[in-house]
């Protein structure tokens, strides 16, 4: 990647783009600084989005970190390699001196030796970079969850800039910080999570900002400062149509389903593998099976050994969503264990499926999941016990279950969808093209 721009001006060519007018299709930049694909809602997020907008007859380009994201072949894909220290295979590598190619590589390794987490910061000054060189092709920028400094360059850039918080990540410091085990530890996690003083600053300077729930607007206000005057819901989608029962596949009375995006406290695994070991006890058959993978000397992969789990749990990454959708279908229940969610991708594409949830209520789980009994089977999070009891529910009376899931899919096939999701995104679009619209012809 070439060396950036001078920060004190704009290169030749690279003229600011007039506004679009209220009927012009859109030319949009979707930044999001990793996109994972299958596992995590920020890959699930820029793929059903981007698809949604580019329908509606805009044009995206998706501009991405690694995990890069899987895109429709007709949206254009910007790469922009970061040193990949957080990869699968060897994380929180130290990078050689040799793959120090330019400026941004030497900011990523300086904050990753400073014990935060670079990506964000460093991903928002490639982007920036990237786009200072074609100002007069993009009509606004969208950022995913990042939230880096580099925006606000875009914005003096003269580029529309709208964010996209799902949840404020102060939440999970808060909880690792609850969870830490010693002073010592307590000490590297305030150190990892420093980034989100950069979110805040960020977050609270930008002209609008959407987030996706109740829950989240609150806690965004709150955390990051935001004006609540600039912040907007726009909940995210479900494509009913792929997410959807399927009669021939038979379901497991015995097989229960999660995903594994991430291992941080937040995620809730260790009360949903313990409310597994004492379930086989009663039920010595009972497996569950984890969309994602398994991390090498990982929390979860301790507790597992910890509790003799081996044979019970099984990982699957890197699969298709028909693959997942199938999974879904053969297993009684889906689990949703986490302590705080923004929304709950995982929670409304398991509903869809018909799969009866078992959910916790944390953050705005219940937003999503719906009444205990009716849509759902919802629990007390941070409560293996509780957990346990959920599940139990599932495996006791599966007719119920059944009618609970048929529920769940009514619930949100006629309340949540990837075209609604871009429809309201693009008013917030134009909004913001008519913001700025405003400063720059006043009167």
């Amino acid at each position: 990647m070439r060396d950036g721009p001078d920060p004190r001006g704009t290169p030749p060519g690279a003229a600011r783009r007039p506004l679009p007018g209220p009927d012009d299709p859109l030319r949009i930049a979707l930044l999001t600084y990793r996109g994972k694909p299958h596992v995590g809602g920020q890959g699930v997020y820029v793929r059903h989005l981007a698809r949604a907008l580019h329908r509606s007859g805009h044009h995206v380009e998706v501009l991405s970190g690694q995990p890069y994201p899987v895109v429709d072949e007709s949206i254009p894909l910007v790469e922009l390699p970061s040193l990949d220290i957080y990869n699968d295979h060897f994380p929180m590598r130290m990078p050689g001196l040799w793959e120090l190619k330019d400026r941004w590589d030497w900011l990523e390794v300086t904050a990753f030796s400073s014990g935060t987490v670079p990506e964000p910061l460093a991903f928002s000054m490639r982007a920036w970079d990237h786009l200072h060189h074609r100002l007069g092709e993009f009509d606004l920028v969208h950022d995913n969850q990042c939230m880096g400094y580099g925006l606000l360059l875009m914005e003096r850039d003269g580029l529309p800039v709208l964010g996209t918080i799902h949840h404020p990540i102060t939440v999970d410091r808060r909880l690792e910080m609850e969870h830490a085990e010693s002073p010592r530890q307590r000490w590297s996690k305030a150190r990892w999570y420093a980034f989100t003083k950069m979110q805040t600053r960020v977050a609270k300077r930008l002209r609008r900002v959407i987030t996706v729930s109740q829950s989240s607007y609150a806690d965004i206000c709150r955390d990051h400062l935001v004006p609540p005057d600039r912040l907007h819901i726009v909940p995210v989608g479900v494509d009913p149509d792929l997410f959807t029962p399927d009669p021939s596949v038979e379901r497991r009375p015995l097989q229960i389903i999660s995903t594994a995006s991430s291992d941080v406290a937040m995620k809730g695994q260790r009360y949903l593998l313990e409310a597994l070991a004492k379930l086989r006890t009663e039920y010595p058959d009972l497996r569950l099976v984890m969309v994602g993978r398994l991390k090498e000397g990982s929390a979860a992969q301790r507790t597992i050994e910890t509790l003799g789990l081996g044979d019970a749990v099984e990982f699957v990454s890197g699969v298709s969503d028909e693959r997942i959708v199938e999974l879904y279908n053969s297993s009684a229940a889906a689990i949703v264990p986490s302590l705080y969610e923004g929304f709950s991708l995982p929670a409304i594409e398991a509903m869809s499926t018909g799969c009866p949830l078992v959910a916790t209520t944390g953050g705005a789980i219940p937003e999503v999941s719906g009444p205990d009994g009716e849509t759902c089977f919802a629990v007390a999070p941070g409560d293996a016990e509780a957990l346990a009891a959920g599940i139990r529910r599932v495996l006791e009376d599966p007719e119920a279950a059944a009618r609970i899931g048929a529920a769940g899919r009514e619930r949100v096939i006629h309340r949540w969808s990837w075209a609604h999701t871009a429809d309201r995104t693009v008013e917030h679009y134009r909004a913001l093209i008519d913001e700025v619209r405003a400063e720059r012809e006043p009167g």
